[in-house]
C-alpha cells in the first residue's frame, strides 16, 4: 500500500523534475563558467617568458598552457610566440627538459599590429627621420609614437574625407544613371550634375595624392626590433596599434591598458581577419537586426493571436491554422533562410529593383542580401512563437471577465483593448522574449540573407537616406562561425571567440532583462486581483 501511495502521490516525478532542473541549471553555469573565464581575461596583460634552451636556442612569448607531451609522458609548455612574419607561425611548444632556463626580461616589449599579429622583440633603435624628438629622447619608443600620432590623426583625416567624397560621387552617378535610363541626359540639370561629378572626381584626385604623400611621410619612421634570437625586424612605427611591456607594468598600468582594449571591443572595427581589433559593427549589426526583426514580428504575432483566440470562430479551418503555426515554431532556422532567399530576396527585392532601381541593373540593389530582407527573414521564424504566447496569454484569462465586462455594455473591442491586452500582456511579453533570444542567437539564416565577413558601412549613418535598408551587415553570431571555423589561424582567434561569445550573451542578457523588468511591471499593474 506504502508503495501504491508513493506513485499515486507522484513523488518520482517530483524527483525526476528536481533533477532535470538541476541537471539544465549545472550545464548552463558551466557554459558560463567556461565563456566566462576564457573571456574575462583575454585583454590582460600576461607575463612574457623568455626559455633558454639547452641547444642554446631561445623561445619568447607568453606561456598558454602546460600538458604532458602523448609521445614522451614528460611535461611541455605552450608558447604564444607571436613573429608570425618571422615565423609563420604563432605558437610553440618546448618540452620543459628541453629548458636551460627561465626568465622574465623587463624590457621585452609586445607589439598589437596592424598586420601580422603580435611582434615580441627587444627595441634596438629607431629610425625617424621625419621626427624632430625631444633632447635625450631619441632612443624613446613611447615619445616616437606621440609624435607619430598627429601624422597618423591627418592620415585617417584625409581617408574619411575621401570616403566622403566617394559617397557623394555615387549618389550623383545614381542621379545621372537614372537620367540616362529615361532619356534626359541633355536637359540642363544632367548637365550641372556631370560638371559637378568632373568637380568631385578632381577633387578626389587631389585627396588620393595628398594621402599618398602623408603615407609616405609617416612610413619613413621606423623601428628595430631583435627577436629572441638576435634576428632584426624592421616595422613602420604608423603600422604599431600600441605597444607595453607586460614584465615591467604596474597594476594600475595593466588595468589602464585593460580599459583600453575594452574601449577599442566596443567601439572600434575590425582587422587581421577580424581576430583583432574591436566589435562595434557586429554589435550595431546585432542589435538593429533585433530591433528591426521586433518591429516585424511583434505586432504581426499580436494581431494574429488575438484573430485565432477572440474573433475566429473554431473549426476545421481554424484547427489546420493552429497546426500549422505549432509546426512553424519547430521548423529548421536554414528553412527560413531558404524562403528568405527565395520570397524576399529574388523575389521581393527582384521587384523593387525593376520598379525603382532599373537603371542600375543588372547590379542589384534590394534584389540581394541586406539587412531588410534578413529581418523580415527572422520575423517569420519568431512569429509562431508570439502567436502561441498571445493566444495562451488570451485563453488563460477567466471568462467572466469577458462576461462582466459585456454586461456592462462594453463593446467587444473595448473589453479588448482595455481589460483582455492590459492583463494578458505579460504573457504576450514573455513570448516576445523567448522569440528575441532565439533570433539573437540564430546564424544559418542570416548567411543567406544579408550577414557578411566584413561591412564596409553600418546600415544606419550620416548619409543620405540616413538609413540604408538594402545594405549588409555584420553580426556577432555570425562572427564567432568565421573566426573559430573558417579563420585561416584558429588557435590565434580562440581568445576573440570567447569574447564574441561572452559579448552576445552580455547582449541577450541586457536585452531579456529589460522586457522581463518590462513584463513585470504590466503585470503588477494589471494583476487580476486590481481589476
Amino acid at each position: 500500500m506504502a508503495n501504491i501511495k508513493f506513485w499515486r502521490q507522484g513523488e518520482p516525478y517530483v524527483w525526476g523534475t528536481g533533477l532535470a532542473l538541476s541537471l539544465v541549471l549545472t550545464m548552463t553555469f558551466t557554459l558560463l563558467y567556461v565563456v566566462i573565464s576564457n573571456g574575462v581575461l583575454v585583454f590582460w596583460p600576461k607575463q612574457v617568458t623568455l626559455a633558454s634552451l639547452q641547444d642554446g636556442r631561445h623561445v619568447l612569448g607568453e606561456v598558454v598552457q602546460m600538458e604532458d607531451n602523448p609521445s614522451t609522458g614528460k611535461g611541455r609548455q605552450q608558447f604564444k610566440i607571436g613573429n608570425r612574419d618571422l615565423y609563420g607561425l604563432d605558437f610553440k611548444w618546448v618540452d620543459t627538459h628541453a629548458v636551460k632556463e627561465f626568465s622574465v626580461p623587463p624590457t621585452v616589449y609586445v607589439l598589437e599590429r596592424q598586420e601580422h599579429g603580435n611582434f615580441y622583440g627587444f627595441l634596438k633603435e629607431l629610425k625617424t627621420p621625419g621626427l624632430v624628438l625631444p633632447a635625450g629622447e631619441q632612443g624613446n619608443l613611447r615619445a616616437a609614437m606621440e609624435l607619430i600620432e598627429p601624422q597618423r590623426a591627418e592620415v585617417d583625416k584625409i581617408e574619411r574625407q575621401i570616403a566622403a567624397i566617394n559617397a557623394t560621387m555615387e549618389q550623383k552617378n545614381n542621379r545621372l544613371a537614372r537620367m540616362r535610363y529615361k532619356k534626359e541626359e541633355n536637359t540642363p540639370e544632367a548637365t550641372a550634375l556631370q560638371g559637378d561629378v568632373v568637380k568631385i572626381r578632381a577633387e578626389f584626385d587631389r585627396l588620393v595624392a595628398m594621402l599618398g604623400t602623408k603615407r609616405a611621410i609617416v612610413s619613413a619612421n621606423e623601428a628595430v626590433f631583435i627577436d629572441a634570437d638576435g634576428r632584426e625586424k624592421t616595422i613602420v612605427l604608423a603600422d604599431i596599434v600600441r605597444f607595453y611591456q607586460p614584465n615591467s607594468m604596474s597594476w594600475g598600468a595593466k588595468l589602464g591598458y585593460y580599459g583600453t582594449r575594452m574601449g577599442e571591443l566596443l567601439f572600434a572595427e575590425p582587422r587581421e581577419s577580424n581576430t583583432e581589433g574591436g566589435l562595434f559593427p557586429a554589435i550595431f549589426g546585432t542589435i538593429m537586426l533585433i530591433f528591426l526583426m521586433s518591429i516585424f514580428s511583434f505586432p504581426l504575432g499580436v494581431i494574429a493571436g488575438i484573430y485565432l483566440r477572440e474573433y475566429a470562430r473554431e473549426g476545421y479551418l481554424v484547427k489546420m491554422v493552429r497546426i500549422a503555426v505549432n509546426n512553424l515554431a519547430g521548423i529548421p532556422s536554414i528553412v527560413y533562410g531558404i524562403f528568405g532567399l527565395g520570397f524576399f530576396v529574388y523575389g521581393v527585392g527582384g521587384q523593387i529593383d525593376q520598379l525603382f532601381f532599373a537603371e542600375k541593373l543588372p547590379t542589384p540593389t534590394f534584389g540581394t542580401g541586406g539587412i531588410l530582407w534578413a529581418s523580415l527573414t527572422l520575423g517569420l521564424l519568431t512569429v509562431p512563437v508570439v502567436i502561441v504566447a498571445t493566444e495562451e496569454a488570451l485563453g488563460s484569462i477567466p471568462p467572466g471577465i469577458r462576461e462582466g465586462s459585456q454586461a456592462l455594455a462594453a463593446t467587444k473591442f473595448q473589453t479588448l483593448t482595455r481589460i483582455l491586452l492590459p492583463m494578458a500582456s505579460p504573457g504576450i511579453l514573455t513570448g516576445f522574449i523567448l522569440a528575441m533570444a532565439r533570433a539573437a542567437g540564430e546564424v544559418a539564416p542570416l548567411m543567406i540573407t544579408g550577414v557578411v565577413k566584413l561591412a564596409p558601412a553600418l546600415p544606419l549613418d550620416g548619409t543620405f537616406p540616413f538609413l540604408h535598408l538594402d545594405r549588409k551587415f555584420m553580426h556577432l553570431g555570425f562572427h564567432i562561425y568565421d573566426i573559430g571555423f573558417q579563420s585561416p589561424n584558429v588557435e590565434a582567434a580562440k581568445p576573440m571567440v570567447y569574447v564574441t561569445t561572452l559579448l552576445l550573451i552580455v547582449i541577450v542578457l541586457i536585452l531579456t532583462s529589460t522586457a522581463i523588468r518590462l513584463r513585470n511591471k504590466m503585470r503588477e499593474r494589471f494583476s487580476v486581483a486590481d481589476l
